[in-house]
């Protein structure tokens, strides 16, 4: 185990999630896209870039379990470099079929990545705010979406509804205004063209 880079791609996670609930504290977070936030981004991509240059994807048997996470969240992250995430995409399918990392690392970026590009999630792993509280982007194939789920080991989209409170209380103007920022910036980095 190459126990410095598990230690660096934690310490950018970690970094990451202290930034976030930073300006979710103060609401900045729920406003679009952050600038810090992007910066924190911009940054752990570049990194992760030199380091999948150098060495491949960081799977579990090289970084450990935490450091295969934190590689993980932060090409998750990485929302600004569409072509640099899906390469990681790409990668962590690839890591993911050797059993290098699990699966369900694959079906995130897959399901994010399609939801920036306009197409529909395979497992209903990214969710917005609704007017009942936190509901998943649109669906493909919604009738057996828990059956795929499962497959990865994780909950059914029903138990999931039951766990996850709003980030904020729903305003459907301040829901069309946030969609309409996040589909500028989506057209703006490449997602949609």
């Amino acid at each position: 185990m190459n126990a410095a880079l598990r230690a660096e791609l934690i310490q950018m996670d970690e970094y990451d999630q202290a930034v976030r609930a930073e300006l979710a504290a103060d609401g900045s977070l729920f406003e679009g896209y952050h600038p810090r936030m992007a910066a924190v981004h911009d940054a752990n991509a570049t990194r992760l870039r030199a380091i999948i240059e150098r060495i491949g994807w960081p799977t579990e048997g090289l970084v450990g379990v935490e450091g295969a996470k934190a590689a993980h969240r932060i090409a998750q992250h990485s929302i600004n470099h569409p072509d640099f995430m899906r390469q990681c995409r790409q990668l962590l399918d690839e890591a993911s079929a050797r059993g290098e990392v699990p699966r369900s690392q694959y079906a995130y970026v897959d399901d994010r990545i399609r939801v920036y590009e306009g197409l529909p999630q395979r497992y209903g792993t990214q969710w917005h705010d609704g007017p009942t509280g936190l509901e998943p982007y649109p669906l493909e194939d919604s009738a057996h979406v828990d059956a795929r789920r499962a497959d990865l080991g994780l909950p059914s989209l029903a138990e999931l509804r039951g766990t996850a409170p709003p980030e904020k209380p729903w305003d459907p103007e301040a829901s069309r205004r946030y969609e309409e920022k996040e589909l500028a910036w989506r057209r703006a980095v490449g997602w949609l063209r």
